[in-house]
């Protein structure tokens, strides 16, 4: 999802490999049973494959504004796969606009409507708890957690409260086209360079792409108490100052996402800050893609944003349970290795390979 005021930690990604296993050997079969043995029961065995699931469900999904169609169609393919295994239930998947979801889900709902469960990065999560409209997770998806990394299950909560059912991690990357940019700066002096020297860059401005700079050049929004760190004198106006020179030696600099975006799709710009949401479109646009931190600033590194997306489950929903149980299935290793593959999400779930 694009555009997104993620309050999060500091991102660092995830390399999780899965290990194989194989079983043992099956034991060699018994001798036949003595003939005075019970003759075999005539009534048909239990199942013992997973109950599927059956009634209605409504999702709310934002994926057609992430600048792309790769998430789009990632998720696309795992709502198949959800039919295939529950023929018996009904789905209901709306694209609605990111600008719009949480107002219209806040509106829907406190009306009685609104879906039974969608899927959005944890920024307003504190808002929807507060307002009452999502429903407490406590106890019901522990399945879920025993495989979640423990950033995506503590940014699912509020107050300690369990709250969103967590599918991925977000942050803010460099992307370039190797092609065109062999060294790639790691330092804001060499981005700066590289703009003066006619390479082209690009950024979206506003607090969250250009977070990262403020720890950069020394400063920071908040310090270790919570409370307003980011006065004149803090390096938050340098990182400001940073970006607006940017612009001056010739760098996109727009707040327009999708402008900055479609620069770098299609070949206007050759490094560009975004988010990992973007990454299965890029590597369909850019063949020569490469990705790498945000330049380091004068005082260090910088430290982007970093955010968890998840399922919201509507408290108000008739259909809580059979929501949930939808969740489980779109953040299982299947369905993320499918958000992994196609998409470049950074899954949740720590079983996922990401390579």
């Amino acid at each position: 999802m694009n555009m997104k005021n993620r309050i999060g930690v500091l991102f660092a990604g995830l390399a999780i490999v899965v290990s194989a296993c194989t079983g043992a050997a099956s034991p060699a079969p018994s001798e036949a049973p003595p003939s005075t043995a019970p003759a075999p029961s005539t009534e048909p065995a239990p199942s013992t494959g997973p109950a599927t699931l059956s009634g209605k469900v409504t999702i709310w999904h934002a994926y057609g504004s992430s600048g792309g169609n790769a998430e789009f169609k990632a998720f696309s393919r795992i709502l198949e796969k959800l039919q295939a295994a529950n023929p018996d239930l009904e789905v209901e998947a709306l694209d609605v606009p990111f600008s719009d979801i949480f107002k219209n889900f806040e509106t829907e709902s406190a009306a009685g409507g609104g879906p039974d469960l969608f899927i959005a990065p944890n920024d307003s999560l504190g808002n929807e708890v507060r307002g009452g409209f999502l429903a407490d997770l406590t106890g019901k998806i522990d399945d879920v957690l025993a495989v979640s990394s423990t950033i995506s299950v503590e940014g699912s909560k509020v107050d300690g409260v369990l709250y969103m059912v967590p599918e991925s991690l977000k942050a803010v990357a460099m992307y370039y086209d190797a092609d065109k940019v062999p060294s790639p700066p790691t330092t804001t002096d060499e981005l700066m360079a590289f703009v003066q020297g006619g390479g082209k860059a690009g950024l979206i401005t506003g607090a969250y792409f250009g977070w990262g700079f403020y720890y950069g050049f020394g400063g920071k929004i908040f310090d270790d108490t919570g409370k307003c760190a980011a006065t004149a004198s803090s390096g938050v106006g340098d990182g400001i100052k940073y970006v607006a020179d940017l612009k001056a030696a010739g760098a996109l600099v727009d707040p327009d996402y999708g402008k900055v975006n479609d620069a770098f799709l299609s070949g206007q710009i050759d490094i560009m800050l975004n988010g990992n949401w973007t990454l299965g479109d890029y590597r369909a646009a850019r063949p020569a893609l490469g990705v790498a931190p945000v330049p380091a600033g004068p005082a260090g590194p910088t430290a982007t944003l970093a955010g968890v997306d998840g399922w919201y489950i509507n408290s108000g929903s008739p259909n809580q349970d059979l929501a949930i149980e939808v969740a489980k299935f779109l953040v299982s290793q299947e369905s993320q290795e499918v958000e992994v593959d196609v998409a470049g999400h950074v899954a949740a779930n720590k079983n996922v390979a990401i390579i």
